[in-house]
């Protein structure tokens, strides 16, 4: 083979190359999601008994859930149109009320980040605190709710 031959092979490959890499970051691009900064937190107490998650996907509000596995006390009446189960926990959003939900799953995670007793959790404009007597969680305007064996509430 004579040297410029070789040279238009050896250019061949080469041009492969960087062609190929181009067309492979432009998949990579099209192949991440919209949403690759969505954030789903789980936190727990010592117990395990209350679990939270604080979730902020892309096109849905921030918000934030916890749940108790023995139930509020006292439970709230059965949600209109609710046909699964309800009683078990709190959610809210940065700003308004807190109130209790329908749902048919729960955000309780024996793998969940521990949140110690005497310790506080805060993200996207929520705090919650972790006492021996249950969990306190509040948002930006100031309403919260109160989670414990004994008694659960909103404020």
């Amino acid at each position: 083979m004579s040297a410029p031959q070789r040279t238009r092979l050896r250019s061949v490959p080469r041009a492969c190359a960087v062609l190929a890499a181009a067309l492979l970051a432009g998949l990579t691009a099209l192949a991440t999601p919209a949403h690759a900064r969505d954030v789903y937190v789980t936190i727990r107490t010592p117990t395990g008994n209350i679990g939270c998650a604080y979730a902020h996907f892309a096109q849905q509000p921030v918000f934030l859930r916890c749940d108790i596995r023995t139930g509020l006390v006292p439970k709230p009446p059965r949600p209109k149109g609710c046909d699964v189960d309800w009683g078990y926990g709190y959610s809210m959003k940065p700003f308004g009320r807190a109130d209790s939900f329908c749902a048919g799953d729960t955000v309780l995670d024996r793998r969940a980040r521990v949140l110690a007793y005497g310790h506080t959790w805060k993200r996207g404009g929520f705090t919650c605190t972790s006492r021996r007597t249950g969990l306190t969680c509040h948002n930006l305007s100031g309403h919260g709710f109160v989670l414990s064996r004994q008694h659960s509430r909103t404020f």
